[in-house]
């Protein structure tokens, strides 16, 4: 569960968009929360999950059910011999780039689109004034306390993770949700409804309900102990006025950016095409066989 957290929340393209979108300091608050919320993680857990309660998970686990891109679990697509330039600049390391590139568009692509499909709806649609009563900005004080318990039950009901979830945490900021408020918004992709499902799947209604109920206490207080923290070393933005979007079509750097990895992309997706590409990424979607061998895409 703590490699869960850190390869969720402690990455380094959360940290960039993080920058990007809302500022530096909400990138450190992640950085600071994160371990945070991780020692309360292994706290709560190890006074919950007894022994028998360990081995009913076990069980459940040994049924293979499927959760999301099982055939994942059985790829290699790494190479193993060579030094790290001849495996840079070889036939096979050039496959290996292509499909880890693709791959992590198909994985990824439906929370992006989504994060930023939700939040353009949500500032477009919602009065402010919605969200200045929902997250209490008339009240500072019950502000602070409040945000970090709220701001997880908003990510569970808006189904965005990964990366797409700091487009939406932008419209809370903009929306009067206190800065503990976005971070724990932001922490809670592990626990928004299609995840709760696969802990389900993977280890039984029982022990679903409890990292649900041992995850939102972590992902609040370590948001709470981040907004008082921050407030205390004076960290806290006052601008609420995060671009989220242009609105209309310029040409900058921005733009150039997008024709130079458009073109690297289309690079790609010729020798991803060629070499096996679109079968690898069905597999994804397929649970394997337990005694299958693992999935080479390059040897």
């Amino acid at each position: 569960m703590a490699f869960q957290f850190a390869s969720t929340n402690l990455v380094i393209e959360l940290s960039v968009l993080l920058a990007a979108l809302l500022g530096w300091r909400f990138m450190a608050a992640e950085f600071v929360g994160g371990p945070i919320m991780i020692v309360l993680v292994v706290i709560f857990l190890r006074a919950t999950l007894k022994p028998r309660i360990l081995e009913a998970a076990r069980a459940q686990a040994m049924k293979n059910l499927p959760g999301k891109m099982e055939g994942h679990a059985a790829m290699d697509m790494s190479l193993h011999t060579g030094t790290f330039w001849q495996k840079l600049t070889s036939a096979k390391g050039y496959t290996a780039t292509t499909h880890y590139y693709w791959m992590d568009w198909y994985s990824l692509w439906p929370d992006i689109a989504g994060g930023l499909l939700i939040s353009g709806c949500l500032a477009a649609w919602v009065p402010q004034h919605f969200w200045q009563g929902f997250f209490l900005v008339g009240h500072p004080l019950l502000a602070k306390f409040w945000g970090p318990f709220i701001g997880p039950l908003v990510a569970i009901f808006s189904f965005v993770c990964s990366v797409g979830n700091v487009p939406l945490a932008a419209v809370l900021w903009n929306g009067g949700i206190s800065f503990g408020g976005v971070i724990s918004f932001i922490f809670a992709d592990l626990i928004i409804l299609p995840v709760l499902n696969i802990y389900r799947k993977y280890y039984g209604l029982k022990v679903a309900a409890i990292l649900f109920v041992a995850f939102y206490a972590a992902m609040a207080l370590a948001a709470l102990a981040v907004e008082l923290v921050f407030n205390a070393l004076h960290l806290i933005p006052t601008d609420r006025r995060v671009m989220i979007m242009q609105e209309s079509i310029r040409w900058n750097y921005t733009s150039i950016l997008n024709i130079l990895f458009l073109i690297a992309s289309a690079i790609l997706l010729v020798r991803f095409l060629k070499t096996g590409g679109p079968a690898m990424l069905r597999m994804m979607d397929e649970a394997p066989a337990p005694d299958a061998p693992a999935h080479h895409c390059c040897h």
